[in-house]
């Protein structure tokens, strides 16, 4: 036969056979890829996402991607996955909780533990945001974040500072539509082995910051069988604050004095602790109440009012919902104990 007849007869044929060759190769590439996904976990984060370039290589970065210079994704991509594996619960360092319930609250304007007069996470101005110190390794107290893994790469450390250089926002998520509290930390029920130096409360809208005061928002050692209040503590509730006793940007101070120790009457009302308390400029759904001297060993509990005219309200005008009320009429939303005294 001449050759154009050869190939108009076999054409047919050739382009079956290429079609074949074609699915076989195909499905050879996606074996290979499934054997790369499974089994030993392999080329895998601690998300089940394949490492990108944007962990470095070293699932240090431990999330979804993509990651950007915004809270959601840093939690999702850094606190959630890595950092939250030691900062959670009762026992975390330092007190910082950084799952997605706690985390902006207890970084954003919040002062540090290990050196106070750094904040955290301070908006605009990530070289002094003690969070960032931390990460790069430059801390003046402690290791590097995280402690006893590899360092974060710079590419993720580089999206954390540019998020603070934009005023460390919030996320995006939606807000509830009732005026709620969100979280406490301490938790619900933590014992702690060390006295905290702030309570941080979380809201579901913004506060209307004139409703924070001495009457809204307590910190009182609980009655329970061996207390005995120090001289001058004043009993809750209806403490005067204390003439002129007020700080700036605070809530006035309670008339109460810390007590000793755990020695009671099981009868005895609860004692104000005296407290400062604020709404930080930059994150106006949180409360900061910090305790004027460590908390010494007892249990204690973070007291709102729900008594007419000494409600906190939202910004939007709503009052405080949800939660049973205890015997005085205000809402408990968290209760913990101390311990023991504060190391010097």
């Amino acid at each position: 036969m001449h050759e154009p007849v050869l190939r108009r007869a076999f054409a047919p044929m050739c382009s079956y056979w290429r079609q074949a060759v074609t699915q076989v190769g195909a499905v050879a590439v996606v074996g290979i890829g499934l054997t790369a996904c499974s089994g030993s976990g392999v080329g895998l984060d601690a998300n089940g996402m394949p490492l990108t370039s944007s962990s470095g290589g070293s699932g240090s970065s431990g999330g979804s991607v993509p990651l950007s210079a915004d809270f959601d994704s840093i939690q999702d991509n850094v606190f959630t996955p890595i950092c939250s594996v030691c900062h959670i619960g009762a026992d975390a360092p330092e007190g910082l909780i950084l799952d997605a319930q706690h985390s902006y609250s207890l970084l954003v304007d919040v002062s540090s533990t290990e050196v106070p007069s750094l904040l955290r996470v301070d908006p605009g101005n990530p070289s002094a945001s003690y969070l960032v110190q931390k990460l790069e390794g430059i801390a003046a107290v402690g290791g590097q974040m995280p402690l006893g893994e590899p360092p974060l790469p710079a590419s993720t450390i580089a999206f954390i500072t540019q998020w603070i250089t934009d005023g460390a926002q919030p996320g995006a998520s939606s807000t509830l539509d009732a005026f709620a509290v969100a979280s406490v930390a301490p938790e619900d029920g933590a014992a702690l082995a060390q006295p905290p130096p702030q309570i941080v409360l979380s809201f579901t809208h913004e506060l209307d910051a004139t409703s924070v005061n001495a009457q809204s928002v307590r910190l009182e050692l609980a009655p329970q069988a061996g207390t005995v209040p120090s001289p001058g503590a004043a009993p809750s509730p209806g403490a005067a604050p204390s003439p002129g006793a007020a700080l700036l940007g605070a809530a006035p101070l309670l008339a109460g004095q810390a007590v000793a120790s755990a020695t009671a009457e099981p009868d005895r009302q609860p004692v104000l602790i005296m407290t400062s308390a604020r709404v930080p400029a930059a994150d106006p759904r949180a409360v900061l109440l910090a305790p004027l001297a460590p908390l010494q060993p007892g249990r204690y509990r973070v007291v709102l009012s729900a008594q007419p005219g000494t409600q906190l309200t939202s910004l939007d005008g709503q009052l405080l919902s949800g939660g049973p009320l205890n015997d005085e009429g205000d809402r408990t939303v968290a209760t913990f104990s101390v311990d023991r005294l504060a190391t010097p």
